[in-house]
């Protein structure tokens, strides 16, 4: 995803998780059904994949180290992030201390 393009989703949307992952990255393949089923529940986020090494300027801009990481973005400024695999319930709650934040 180009950065142009990543700007403007956020910019459009309140709340965004950004998902900094790898194909080769196991946790990550374990997460990413995660995410989808949480992406199914929940309307009012939009959900970005950001493959860390087709869009190294973006993990950059992030300081991402390690992955999977997720970012989350109220009006375009991070607020929380998580490291490593995370599971449902984590993920909604996350999802839930972002908008009260």
């Amino acid at each position: 995803m180009p950065e142009q393009t990543f700007d403007e989703i956020t910019a459009q949307n309140p709340f965004t998780v950004v998902d900094f992952f790898a194909t080769w990255c196991g946790p990550c393949k374990m997460l990413a059904p995660i995410l989808s089923d949480v992406e199914k529940e929940v309307s009012d986020v939009a959900f970005i994949r950001v493959d860390v090494d087709q869009e190294p300027d973006l993990a950059r801009r992030f300081g991402i180290m390690s992955i999977p990481t997720l970012v989350f973005l109220k009006n375009g400024e991070e607020v929380i992030r998580t490291v490593g695999l995370q599971r449902k319930p984590e993920l909604l709650a996350k999802l839930a201390e972002l908008k009260t934040k």
